[in-house]
């Protein structure tokens, strides 16, 4: 089941997971720090607090491939997407890899 809005998978952004599973798109701007308690808490710098079930090193590399994907002109995808679109940033970039899997 997806909670989110059309609109918001078209938005480059993370794709996180609340404690309680609710999916959460989040601007990775916004990030202060991220707390490794026994759950991952994700500060922002107007204050909110968010809990997800990522651990903060799969948080940190969703970071990564976001800001990779945009300094490299290209789509950032950190969720498999609808309509069979790639879901990572080496298939988008090497779509024969994802032909040969096939």
């Amino acid at each position: 089941m997806n909670f989110l809005p059309a609109a918001a998978e078209k938005i480059l952004m993370i794709r996180l997971t609340r404690l309680n599973q609710v999916p959460l798109v989040l601007n990775s701007d916004l990030i202060e720090h991220i707390e490794m308690t026994p759950d991952t808490v994700i500060s922002l710098t107007s204050g909110q607090k968010f809990m997800v079930r990522e651990t903060s090193e799969q948080v940190i590399e969703r970071i990564i491939n976001f800001r990779r994907a945009v300094l490299n002109g290209m789509p950032a995808y950190n969720w498999p997407m609808r309509n069979s679109e790639p879901n990572s940033v080496e298939t988008a970039r090497h779509p024969e890899r994802s032909e040969r899997s096939s």
